[in-house]
């Protein structure tokens, strides 16, 4: 089990984690979900010791990290931009480690030959150790990377998004691949990435790492539709987040005065959070009952697929999304520039309190 406990790491004033406090069980695969600029890879990088932290400890089994080199720390880091030897063949890249690695090295040819071909097999390139690492695709050097790194059996393996540099159709297939490998050899994967629909994916397990802090950490099921915060449903990219202040039992916003379901005191500060999927759009005139609503300007659509999400503006100015699934379409024909309602059942709205 890896477990950091109130890692801090400063760069001069600025604050990239903030006592951050996280657990990666044996044999899960977490994902890491965060912004760009949020402290993902500084969290690698701590955890594998290409830095220290200013403050907190890292521990894996019980053993104390920090302050240790990283080749004295038994953990895999597969780098986004993959980090091969140009000059090596795949096998020879792959067997790097085995060769060369200062505790434990191997000298037999014979085993590092069936190592090699044994991780290379691993990760479905068997047949391609003889070829050079600029004779083959993204994927493929992708798998070569992730193959380095599993033979010498590493404790925990670190995936720096992984996926980033591969076209949609085979980040597709690598996920599907990335989680068979993890579950056939039971060593526990960290994946950091800032795609929500990556991390749902590829996670038993989601961290939404936000403002230097965990925000949350939940299955991917539960983040999805039971946020605990504004910063995870900001990152889940599928809520709509409405500020306002709590008066008279009901939440006074931007785009007028909001029935609540809770019990919250006046003046409270309440953040209104609405799934984009669980709002729906109309005429004014023609708000189903007992929904409640709020009227906004339609802008534009953008075409996705099997979905189309459309953008709506308040009064005020702030952007509203709403999500159609085009199977089973349930929004109106929408023209630019004309005042709808947008509409959702009272138990679809998720109140966080605090400012925003």
């Amino acid at each position: 089990m890896l477990k950091l406990n109130g890692v801090t790491r400063r760069y001069g004033d600025i604050v990239a984690l903030d006592g951050l406090d996280l657990i990666v069980p044996d044999d899960t695969y977490l994902s890491l979900l965060g912004a760009s600029g949020s402290g993902k890879t500084t969290l690698l990088r701590l955890i594998a010791g290409y830095e220290e932290p200013n403050e907190g400890e890292v521990l894996l089994n019980g053993e104390r990290l920090d302050g240790k080199p990283p080749h004295r720390r038994d953990i895999g880091f597969v780098f986004q931009n993959f980090a091969l030897f140009p000059h090596l063949s795949v096998s020879d890249n792959v067997a790097f480690g085995l060769r060369y690695r200062e505790s434990g090295a191997i000298e037999s040819k014979a085993q590092i030959r069936e190592r090699t071909e044994d991780a290379l097999n691993l990760v479905g390139l068997d047949g391609f150790g003889h070829r050079g690492v600029g004779e083959i695709s993204g994927g493929q050097r992708q798998r070569v990377a992730l193959a380095r790194t599993l033979v010498t059996e590493p404790r925990i393996v670190l995936l720096d998004e992984p996926l980033g540099a591969l076209d949609a159709n085979l980040r597709a297939r690598m996920c599907d691949e990335l989680r068979a490998i993890r579950e056939r050899l039971k060593v526990s994967f960290l994946h950091v990435t800032g795609s929500e629909t990556e991390a749902l994916t590829m996670g038993d397990t989601v961290a939404v790492l936000a403002d230097g802090k965990i925000a949350q950490v939940d299955d991917s099921s539960t983040l999805f539709s039971q946020p605990k915060n504004p910063a995870a449903a900001r990152h889940l990219n599928a809520w709509n987040l409405l500020p306002g202040v709590v008066e008279g039992g009901a939440l006074r916003t931007s785009v007028g005065l909001l029935p609540i379901v809770e019990q919250v005191a006046d003046n409270t500060p309440v953040q209104l959070a609405v799934r984009f999927d669980e709002i729906g759009v109309c005429d004014p005139a023609q708000v189903p009952e007992a929904h409640d609503h709020f009227e906004a300007t339609y802008v534009t659509g953008e075409f996705n697929g099997p979905t189309a999400l459309s953008f709506f503006r308040t009064p005020d100015g702030e952007l509203i999304q709403v999500v159609d699934h085009l199977s089973d379409s349930r929004l109106p024909d929408l023209k630019e520039g004309q005042a709808y309602a947008l509409h959702f059942p009272p138990d679809a709205a998720v109140l966080f309190k605090g400012a925003a």
